[in-house]
């Protein structure tokens, strides 16, 4: 074999490439409007813990940068809730007496 002979495999164009012709920009897209996902929130028997999964659902109407807010707020009061749970019990009135 020899360097000299051309590749079979390659084509000539017969005819030279024209130059593309330039794009027009496009116009920006407008963002589209927040969708909710449809996500199915399970009570969970407790009613405080339920009222902040319920809380989720302002999520569903907010720009995604409104989101970090919701469940920031979400998630503390899940802490909160979950911290009065290991909480000792608060004594009644009579039950302090000796």
């Amino acid at each position: 074999m020899t360097d000299d002979a051309a590749d079979p495999r390659v084509e000539a164009s017969a005819e030279p490439a024209e130059p593309a012709e330039p794009a027009e920009p496009a116009e920006p897209a407008e963002p589209a409007e927040p969708v909710a996902l449809g996500v199915v929130r399970t009570p969970t028997g407790h009613a405080g813990v339920d009222a902040h999964l319920a809380r989720l659902a302002d999520a569903d109407h907010l720009a995604a940068d409104g989101h970090v807010e919701v469940y920031e707020d979400v998630h503390r009061g899940l802490r909160e809730a979950l911290t009065a749970l290991d909480a000792p019990p608060v004594p009644g009135p009579y039950e302090n007496r000796s």
